[in-house]
């Protein structure tokens, strides 16, 4: 993708969560739509992170079956959190084996054709509010498509804040 096309998507991004005809919709499907036009993803996640509960929730899924938006997951200091959570930095892993090594689903990952991921981590002043999960066959995060995904940090961080907004507010985005 070249620059003209990534700023392009972006403006239709902005357009989007800048429409009032937004109201009453979660930001997460924009997001998504734009994740999947600038770097691409079988399987995208949204988890929401708490600190002072130490849980994280899911908040969106493109694949409700395998991973739906209910309950919570404990948060534990492993490797991948001390690099996300505490570092603020993005996991990649581009192997079934890597998959297996961090997360507890990974049979559940793995037969989803989903071999690789990335998880960004989005925070604000400081703060973290929680990951952006993509996913995508074995190999498919090369130096390149992980570059891309860093056009994907301030569109995050605006529909994190949308989301906050909605929750504050008591109403629908």
């Amino acid at each position: 993708m070249n620059s003209e096309e990534i700023f392009a998507t972006l403006a239709a991004f902005s357009q989007t969560m800048a429409a009032e005809t937004i109201a009453g919709q979660s930001p997460w499907p924009a997001l998504q739509a734009l994740a999947q036009r600038i770097v691409g993803a079988k399987l995208f996640t949204i988890l929401k992170t708490d600190l002072d509960a130490g849980v994280s929730r899911r908040l969106y899924t493109n694949m409700p079956d395998a991973y739906p938006v209910s309950g919570t997951k404990p948060l534990t200091v492993t490797p991948w959190f001390e690099q996300v959570i505490a570092r603020k930095q993005m996991f990649v892993m581009n192997t079934n084996e890597e998959i297996a090594q961090h997360f507890f689903d990974h049979e559940l990952i793995i037969s989803l054709g989903c071999g690789s991921c990335v998880n960004m981590p989005v925070a604000v002043r400081g703060r973290i509010l929680g990951t952006v999960n993509m996913l995508n066959e074995e190999h498919y995060f090369t130096e390149e498509r992980v570059a891309l995904v860093e056009h994907l940090r301030i569109p995050a961080m605006v529909a994190f804040l949308a989301h906050e907004g909605e929750a504050d507010e008591g109403s629908s985005f």
